[in-house]
Order: C-alpha cells, then sequence, then structure tokens
C-alpha cells in the first residue's frame, strides 16, 4: 500500500513566527486516522521567521530528529549542549528521563526543518544530544543513512528506537531504490522536487505511507532531495 498525503490537505497552525504543517495529529490538530505509522508518531513541516523560535521546553521518552531543509537551527538544553544546525544536516535529541531545550532560528532568513518524532524501544535512559553534518553529495542517487537504532557502526546518529532515518538526493530523469524488510513501514517526504514511487506520483512537502511493499523505486521528473523514516 502507498498511500499519498497532500500537502494542502495537512493539518496545522500559523502563528506569526511559526507556519507549521502535521502529518500526524499534534497540538491543535486532531485525527483519529492519522495518530502514528507504527512507531513514527510526529512529523511536522515547520517554517520559522528569523530570529524567532521554541523557547525552553521539556521532552520525556521521545526520540527526536531534526531535519534542517533551509537556513538553521540553534540547538541549547539544560544539559548543557549547544550547537546549529544547518542545511541538509541532522541532529536527534534521545529526551530520555527528561530534557529541556530551545530552538531558535538566529538566522537573517526563514528556517525551514522537518521534526520528527519516533517512539523509544528503551524508557527512562539518560537524555542526550547530538548533531552531524551529511553533505548532500553523499546521498547523491542513493539512499544514506542518517540516524538509525538499527544499524551498528557507521557515521549514522545513533537513536533509542527500531527504526532508521535515510535520505537522498535524485536528480531529474534518475531513479533509486529503497528495501523495506518484512512486516516494516516506511513514511517519507520530499523536501523539494517531484518523483514517483513505484510508479504514485508525489510532490514536494506531500507525505507517502508505504506498508506491505518490500521493495521502493524511486524515479525523479524534478531534482528531488526525500527524507525517509524505516520503522516497525
Amino acid at each position: 500500500m502507498i498511500e499519498v498525503r497532500p500537502f494542502a490537505e495537512l493539518g496545522g497552525a500559523h502563528h506569526g513566527w511559526l507556519n507549521a504543517r502535521h502529518h500526524f495529529s499534534f497540538a491543535g490538530y486532531y485525527d483519529s486516522q492519522r495518530m502514528n505509522w507504527g512507531q513514527l508518531r510526529v512529523w511536522n513541516d515547520d517554517e520559522i521567521a528569523p530570529h524567532s523560535g521554541f523557547p525552553p521546553h521539556p521532552h520525556q521518552d521521545m526520540e527526536i530528529i531534526t531535519y534542517v531543509r533551509d537556513g538553521a537551527i540553534t540547538h541549547q538544553d539544560n544539559l548543557g549542549n549547544k550547537g546549529r544546525t544547518e542545511a541538509g544536516d541532522v541532529q536527534v535529541m534521545s529526551a530520555g528521563t527528561g530534557i529541556a531545550h530551545s530552538e531558535y532560528n538566529l538566522e537573517d532568513e526563514t528556517t525551514r526543518i522537518f521534526q520528527i518524532w519516533i517512539m523509544p524501544t528503551r524508557y527512562g535512559t539518560a537524555p542526550s544530544w547530538g548533531t552531524r553534518p551529511f553533505p548532500k553529495g553523499e546521498r547523491s542517487g542513493s539512499f544514506v543513512t542518517l540516524a538509525s537504532g538499527i544499524d551498528e557502526g557507521g557515521d549514522a546518529l545513533p537513536i533509542r528506537a527500531n527504526a532508521r532515518l535515510v535520505a537522498a538526493t535524485i536528480k531529474a530523469g534518475q531513479t533509486a531504490e529503497y528495501r523495506l524488510e518484512k512486516g516494516r513501514k516506511a513514511y517519507l517526504v520530499a523536501a523539494t522536487g517531484r518523483y514517483e514511487v513505484n510508479g504514485v506520483p508525489a510532490e514536494a512537502r506531500d507525505g507517502v505511507a508505504v506498508s506491505d511493499v518490500e521493495v521502493l523505486s524511486f524515479t525523479a521528473s524534478e531534482d528531488s532531495e526525500i527524507v525517509l523514516v524505516d520503522v516497525a
């Protein structure tokens, strides 16, 4: 099953400094049919105005991945971690027993992010945070693992979940494949572009929910940057 969820049909809210779209029920948006996708609980498409952001707030027992599409996001938390994550890079926060953090756009341009929450497989662990640059050239034409709780070793940021986050940049006319193990699901969103997955067309910022499919074949009709979460 491959179901496209058009961007225009997503829930959301506009707070002036924040224009948010929600792929799943979140905050004031509720849809009983879109509570989660396997262990994937949240996929928010956020546009944050210059010199604004999320003031300090707490989280607990959730794996939170931020994928920066444009601009940069600056993180600070009560553990003393501080860092700036730029477009194309990712940061991971394992909330564990509890962490309070802020996320600000300190730039002179709008910052656009995907914020992704995945339910953990381990609870009551110490909180942690990390960020890593992943130049787009490394994922040209094929999917690269950016964060994972499945794969051992490698450069991927660790998460405490039975999931992995991968991304690929696919040039117009190119194809790429991603294989799902039997029984697993995928949810994917293109940051940019237009493409088909197994012949089903989708555009930038559309959500695509996948189940009971083992091979995903992508063909780009425009240069596309695709972010995919593989979950139990």
